[in-house]
């Protein structure tokens, strides 16, 4: 899992693309990994910028091993 920093009872990080539509495709692929594991994002997307704040909102809206989990797939769809 790389350059996610813990902050505010937030998992985040910002991710940078070519241009809308490769950021648009990656939210898409975000959304569908995500919705496979019952947990979601709270996230902005800025033309070629998306921004992910991740926690647990059943757990009282703290970072949980749930988060990581999702962190680290997120991030294994770019590699």
């Amino acid at each position: 899992m790389k350059n996610w920093t813990e902050n505010n009872n937030k998992l985040e990080k910002s991710f940078e693309f070519k241009d809308f539509s490769e950021a648009w495709a990656f939210m898409n692929r975000v959304a569908l990994l995500a919705e496979s594991q019952q947990h979601h994002t709270n996230w902005s997307n800025e033309y070629n910028k998306v921004t992910i704040s991740l926690n647990t909102h059943d757990a009282g809206d703290i970072v949980t091993e749930k988060d990581y989990k999702l962190a680290e797939a997120i991030d294994d769809l770019l590699n």
